[in-house]
């Protein structure tokens, strides 16, 4: 059983990467040149990686921005994404195989706090000014603040002279999609005005990122964020992304990303999702007729390219003895089989005491199973 959590949190750890790692024990020291041209030695764990996911350097170095995404964004489920969205863009332009991953070194606390401002209250600042004779409300309305957060992600290669160097920047812009005021009021802005706004407020950082020292001659990979209302229980998607090559401070055309996160069962736009919200509904019902004292069974599908890659399952139970649980948990591992045998599958079983089981199914293979505490 030890044996089995350690790769249950393996699993949960790697859900980007899709595969488990081949671990190894040798390392690699390498030098790694810092922002302010000084070197200084890291090491490459010996851990291979597969899929979407990247090597990062030991000693970790954290965020120069680091804790304030934690105020800037609605949820705990945008914070998550706003990052793990941005990773999944990189790919794109910056090989998993061959790049090395850091936290963002050249956007501090200071310049997000400042690029995050009113151009009214910061000359910095990359919201609408505040203009005068408005009210609050008219404020949430007529100049919201469009900008709510900067992630900034840095990309390394390893040189000949085993010397980590950056060879990229990716920056994601977390937007509004709706608008607060003071007294409450909630106003939704309309997508095509964030796609501008977005896209006007990535062209003037990718400018100033090229003004900085070490960015003038490196790939500059931007990806616009809408992030989610603050009660929502979905997080956000990125919807479009850019990069600016080598030494362009503009952005070389905008390309559509199609990522998507549902709520099952779902209560509108079945048309789009009929099939999985028939098969959530036919898992829920034998949930349902085993244990009728069960309600509130949701599932989060994410949908890429519109294809599902992951199911994401709450179930919250209401008795708390061990045969009880240790039954119910071989019932619903059986059903997640049958069900979703072809998809990735975390199901949660969770009390008021907290987390009480957790199932993890790769596509294709067989269930993993945790009963905390054994």
């Amino acid at each position: 059983m030890k044996r089995l959590t350690k790769l249950l949190g393996l699993v949960a750890v790697l859900f980007l990467g899709g595969c488990l790692p081949s671990i190894g024990t040798e390392k690699d020291q390498v030098v790694q040149e810092n922002v302010d041209s000084l070197e200084e030695t890291v090491i490459i764990p010996d851990v291979n990686l597969k899929g979407e996911f990247y090597q990062t350097p030991v000693p970790f170095k954290k965020s120069a921005s680091r804790g304030l995404i934690v105020n800037n964004l609605n949820t705990k489920y945008d914070i998550k994404e706003a990052e793990e969205g941005l990773l999944r863009i990189s790919t794109r332009t910056f090989d998993t195989k061959t790049h090395y991953f850091q936290e963002g070194q050249y956007i501090d606390k200071d310049t997000t706090l400042s690029w995050l401002a009113r151009s009214s209250t910061n000359p910095a600042g990359l919201n609408p000014a505040v203009e005068k004779g408005l009210s609050d409300d008219q404020l949430a309305e007529e100049a919201p603040n469009y900008l709510a957060h900067i992630v900034e992600q840095n990309y390394l290669v390893m040189t000949e002279g085993k010397k980590l160097q950056l060879a990229g920047v990716s920056v994601g812009l977390a937007l509004n999609t709706i608008s607060y005021s003071r007294s409450g009021t909630e106003t939704r802005i309309p997508d095509k005005e964030i796609e501008k706004e977005g896209m006007k407020i990535a062209e003037e950082v990718i400018r100033r990122l090229r003004s900085q020292e070490g960015l003038a001659e490196v790939p500059i990979a931007v990806g616009l964020f809408k992030q989610e209302s603050r009660n929502s229980i979905v997080p956000g998607t990125y919807f479009a992304t850019t990069v600016a090559e080598k030494g362009q401070s503009a952005p070389n055309g905008w390309k559509v990303v199609d990522e998507k996160y549902v709520v099952f069962p779902a209560s509108s736009d079945t048309d789009n999702y009929r099939g999985m919200n028939t098969i959530f509904n036919n898992f829920k019902h034998d949930i349902d007729s085993y244990f009728p004292s069960f309600v509130n069974v949701i599932g989060i599908g994410f949908y890429k390219d519109g294809n599902l890659q992951s199911v994401s399952i709450e179930v919250p139970i209401q008795f708390f003895g061990t045969s009880e649980t240790i039954g119910f948990t071989q019932y619903l591992t059986g059903l997640t089989d049958k069900y979703f045998p072809n998809v990735h599958t975390e199901v949660s079983i969770t009390s008021i005491n907290g987390p009480e089981a957790l199932i993890v199914k790769e596509a294709d293979k067989e269930p993993f199973v945790h009963i905390y505490g054994y």
